[in-house]
């Protein structure tokens, strides 16, 4: 198995670099692409024929069946977890849950630490993707009173996007809705200072409105 995301590619088998770009490649860009792209992309800075000899040595040295060339076209035959998290996903903003496996595993950009132009509006769009698939789930898990997978969900889109307005209303009201206000006036004061800190704003007075009413009812 690949695994794109957490730290990078990680397969069941030790990768060279070219290998690990080869596989990354694929992975991001849709299983299969003809060889001439991958050889232009990923080897644009060399002539053509050392490129599309850097692609056949990064397929000699991927294990066996990860990778098969018919003609011109590549294929990634590997089981790699992007298209599944990528399901999980959409599935979440559609009204859907997690689990606590995919929390996690949605909880890390794509391919921390590459940045090479070819992976990075990839990055940019599965960030996004992920922290509103954690926000959704939030809201719907909350809903059904999934309270420690809807804080849980709320706090990794929080970490991911720390100003993001929506995903912190989202996660103090799991914490109301569970009973613990006290978690979520902590969790309101810590977004408000970072919003001072880092806009100059203050949270959005519904918000505070909340928060308060919560806190004056359990100190009533």
């Amino acid at each position: 198995m690949a695994v794109v995301g957490g730290l990078g590619v990680f397969p069941a088998a030790r990768l060279s670099l070219p290998s690990r770009r080869l596989l990354a490649f694929l992975a991001v860009h849709g299983i299969e692409a003809p060889r001439s792209l991958v050889a232009g992309i990923l080897w644009a800075d060399v002539p053509e024929a050392q490129a599309r000899a850097n692609v056949r040595r990064a397929i000699w040295q991927t294990p066996a069946g990860w990778v098969t060339a018919d003609g011109d076209e590549l294929q990634l035959d590997a089981e790699v977890d992007l298209s599944e998290l990528h399901t999980a996903a959409c599935d979440a903003i559609d009204g859907g849950t997690l689990t606590m496996d995919q929390i996690e595993r949605l909880s890390h950009d794509l391919l921390p630490g590459w940045n090479e132009e070819w992976v990075i509006p990839a990055q940019a769009s599965f960030h996004l993707l992920r922290v509103q698939a954690l926000e959704a789930a939030c809201i719907t898990m909350t809903e059904r009173g999934m309270y420690a997978l809807a804080t849980q969900a709320g706090t990794a889109a929080l970490i991911a996007d720390p100003l993001r307005e929506s995903a912190a209303y989202a996660l103090i009201r799991a914490h109301l809705r569970e009973g613990n206000r006290h978690a979520a006036a902590v969790r309101f004061r810590n977004f408000a200072r970072t919003l001072e800190e880092e806009l100059g704003v203050e949270p959005d007075p519904r918000l505070a409105r909340v928060v308060n009413a919560a806190v004056a009812v359990h100190s009533a």
